[in-house]
C-alpha cells in the first residue's frame, strides 16, 4: 500500500496528466501506468488499481464535454451496452489467464488502430451506419474487442474506441472523442466492479490518481474543442504508433 505523501503527491500530478491526455487522445494509461509502476507497485496490481482509478477520466470528460454529448444519448445507451459487457470479459481474462500472451499482440492492436486515425475519413463512407450515426454489426462487434481489451489491460484503449468511432460516426473528432471517452467508461466501470474484489487493488494511490484524472479530463475537451480536427488527428495517431513501439520494445525484449 502506497502511503508516501511525496509519491501520493506524484500520483495527483500523474492523474492530472493522464486525464488530460486520456481525454483527449484515449492514452492516460501513456501516464499513469508507469507512474503506478514508480511508486513500486506491481504490475498486476498497477493495472488494477489503474483501471479503478482512471474512472476518474471518465467522470472528469463527461463533465467538460456536455455539449459534444448533446444529441448522443441514444447511439450512446448502445455502445454503452456493448462496452460494458466487453468490459467485463477483458477483466474475467485477466484474473483467470496468463498475462504475458496478451502482452505481444497489444502493440500491433494500437498500431493499427492509430493507422486506422489516419485513414478515418476516407474510410467512414465505407461504415455500415443507420442514417450516418449508428453501429453497424461489425462495428459493434469492434467496439466488444475494444472493450475487452480495455477491461483485460487498457493502455490505448481509447486510441482505438477512437479510431473505430471516428470511422464509422459521420460527425465531428470533437463529438467522436467526447462519446470515445463515454464508451471506454463504461467497459473500465465494469471491469473496476470486478477488480475491487481481488484484493490487489491500492486505495490510496486510487484516490490519489483519480482525484488527478478527474482535474485533467474536466480541461481536455476544452483543448479538444479548440483545436483543429485534423492535426489533432494526426498527432494522435502518431502518440498511438510511439506508444506502440515502446509496448513491442518491452514486450519482446523481456
Amino acid at each position: 500500500m502506497i502511503s508516501d505523501p511525496l509519491s501520493l503527491v506524484f500520483l495527483l500530478l500523474a492523474g492530472v496528466g493522464a486525464g488530460l491526455t486520456g481525454s483527449i487522445a484515449g492514452l492516460a494509461s501513456l501516464v499513469s501506468y508507469p507512474a503506478l509502476l514508480a511508486v513500486g507497485l506491481s504490475p498486476v496490481s498497477a493495472n488494477v488499481t489503474n483501471t479503478i482509478a482512471m474512472l476518474g477520466t471518465t467522470v472528469g470528460a463527461a463533465a467538460g464535454s456536455r455539449p459534444e454529448l448533446a444529441g448522443q444519448r441514444s447511439s450512446l445507451k448502445t455502445l454503452c451496452a456493448i462496452t460494458a459487457a466487453g468490459g467485463a470479459v477483458g477483466a474475467a481474462l485477466l484474473l483467470w489467464t496468463p498475462s504475458g500472451t496478451f502482452t505481444f499482440i497489444v502493440p500491433f492492436l494500437i498500431a493499427g488502430a492509430s493507422v486506422l486515425l489516419f485513414l478515418g475519413p476516407r474510410l467512414r463512407k465505407y461504415a455500415e451506419r443507420a442514417d450516418g450515426h449508428g453501429l453497424g454489426p461489425l462495428a459493434g462487434a469492434a467496439a466488444f474487442a475494444v472493450a475487452i481489451y480495455g477491461g483485460y489491460f487498457g493502455a490505448a484503449a481509447g486510441v482505438l474506441m477512437l479510431a473505430l468511432l471516428s470511422t464509422v460516426w459521420a460527425q465531428s473528432l470533437a463529438r467522436s472523442n467526447a462519446a470515445k471517452n463515454i464508451a471506454t467508461g463504461a467497459a473500465n466501470l465494469v471491469a473496476a466492479v470486478v477488480f475491487a474484489f481481488t484484493g490487489k487493488v491500492d486505495w490510496l494511490a486510487v484516490v490519489a490518481l483519480c482525484l488527478g484524472s478527474v482535474l485533467g479530463s474536466w480541461i481536455g475537451p476544452a483543448v479538444v474543442r479548440r483545436l483543429p480536427a485534423t492535426p489533432l488527428r494526426i498527432a494522435i495517431g502518431l502518440a498511438g504508433l510511439g506508444l506502440a513501439a515502446s509496448l513491442a520494445w518491452q514486450a519482446f525484449a523481456a
